[in-house]
């Protein structure tokens, strides 16, 4: 299994690639608090970070904002980025292999990985479908409560042909009386 990660921890270096400029090279400052890193047995991770790193100091490097020529420093940023971009392809590319082999090697594994993602992503949609319910519980009794304020027992018309009539007229204000 060591051997299967070569090229991602330190002192080992993967086939094919080359190693970064990173943070400490020239006219690449590093962030403040980062150690600068030796140049010589890069890795991968190594790598990708100080390029990422070096994205960042091209950025807010004082260079560059005192510079006057706006296609130099375009051209200085869009190298930095490239070369992050680069490098995390490579580091794609070796976890994609790295993939690989465990399916050829360990087939079970990956089914086994398969059924709990999808366990994961079954146990996510109850719990989505719960709080739905939940909402949803929620405002049915509100409309029950709304509805059952505007509709009292005694609110009810009573039975009979001037049902409506007799309530219409109770909702009025009392007549003054005539003096005789």
């Amino acid at each position: 299994m060591a051997s299967s990660m070569s090229g991602m921890f330190p002192g080992q270096q993967p086939p094919g690639s080359h190693p970064v400029g990173g943070p400490g090279g020239p006219g690449q400052p590093g962030f403040p608090g980062t150690a600068p890193r030796p140049q010589g047995n890069n890795t991968l991770v190594d790598e990708l970070e100080a390029s990422f790193e070096a994205c960042f100091s091209s950025l807010v490097s004082q260079d560059y904002v005192n510079g006057t020529d706006q296609e130099e420093i375009r051209t200085g940023v869009d190298q930095c980025i490239q070369k992050f971009l680069d490098v995390a392809r490579q580091t794609e590319c070796f976890f994609l292999q790295k993939r690989l082999q465990l399916s050829v090697q360990k087939p079970e594994q990956v089914v086994k990985e398969d059924v709990s993602e999808l366990r994961n992503e079954l146990q996510r949609k109850e719990m989505l479908v719960q709080k739905h319910l939940t909402k949803l519980h929620h405002w049915q009794q509100v409309l029950e409560d709304l509805s059952g304020q505007h509709r009292k027992p005694t609110d009810l018309p009573p039975p009979g042909p001037l049902a409506f009539l007799e309530q219409a007229s109770a909702s009025l204000p009392p007549a003054p009386l005539k003096p005789s």
